[in-house]
């Protein structure tokens, strides 16, 4: 593999659904290391490109590289590469963290002894274990959500997609999986990354890509982008904030 291999390259991805184009011709470059954000209001495509970019959604045109490996032509190799935090956190509720940890390790065909290290250390890590017995089914959300990036990580993939990692979690948990990803990045691995947050994009990524309508209406390192301005003001402006009608809402708090 060359060393200028971009960790993920998208180039012309498309998908509707009936009359409506979801996503309407993206390409993105991820650079090796990256900690990248894809923002956009909803419906502007992000959980759509997502799916497809991880092989879960099959695209109408476009092709999607993970370390220079085509997702749909070669699926597994793709896989190997990839760790995914999908739209839902569909889990194995009736299995316990440890089990849905080992139970992922053999799926992924990792030898026995890793996987119970590995496990026990991302249970240390993200303070699940003392839950680590407990059915996931009573987890509460942000358990869930660490317990899936837990999944995710588990075989130590090169590049890492989540889709609202931090949506519906408590600070302390938000803290610690900033802490994991931010020690993943540092460390050479990727992170493509959605979220609606733009205070929590702005201080996490490298760079972003800013999708409204299905098309990336602009992409490039965070600081270029913001030209001196917050992320939340050039998003507002690039996606079309609605302004308030004179007189509109006169009456609240009269």
């Amino acid at each position: 593999m060359t060393p200028d291999v971009r960790a993920v390259q998208v180039r012309g991805l498309r998908k509707s659904f009936g009359q409506v184009a979801a996503v309407a011709g993206i390409d993105l470059d991820v650079p090796r290391g990256c900690f990248f954000g894809l923002v956009g209001p909803n419906g502007a495509g992000k959980t759509t490109t997502l799916s497809m970019a991880t092989g879960l959604l099959r695209p109408d045109a476009g092709t999607v590289l993970v370390d220079g490996v085509d997702v749909w032509r070669d699926p597994r190799g793709a896989k190997r590469r990839i760790g995914v935090l999908p739209e839902g956190l569909r889990l194995f509720e009736r299995l316990s963290g440890r089990e849905l940890l080992e139970f992922s390790g053999r799926l992924r065909q990792l030898p026995a002894d890793v996987v119970a290290q590995r496990s026990g250390e991302l249970l240390e890590t993200f303070g699940l274990a003392g839950a680590g017995n407990q059915l996931v089914v009573d987890y509460s959300t942000g358990m869930r959500k660490k317990v899936a990036l837990a999944v995710a990580l588990l075989h130590n993939p090169g590049v890492l997609f989540l889709d609202e990692p931090f949506e519906a979690v408590d600070p302390v948990s938000a803290r610690t999986i900033r802490d994991v990803l931010t020690r993943f990045t540092s460390r050479g691995g990727t992170v493509v990354f959605s979220s609606h947050v733009m205070e929590l994009v702005e201080r996490l990524c490298d760079e972003v890509a800013i999708v409204n309508g299905g098309r990336v209406v602009a992409a490039g390192p965070v600081d270029v982008l913001r030209a001196g301005r917050s992320l939340d003001d050039v998003f507002v402006d690039l996606v079309g904030a609605r302004g308030w009608g004179v007189g509109a809402l006169d009456w609240l708090g009269g």
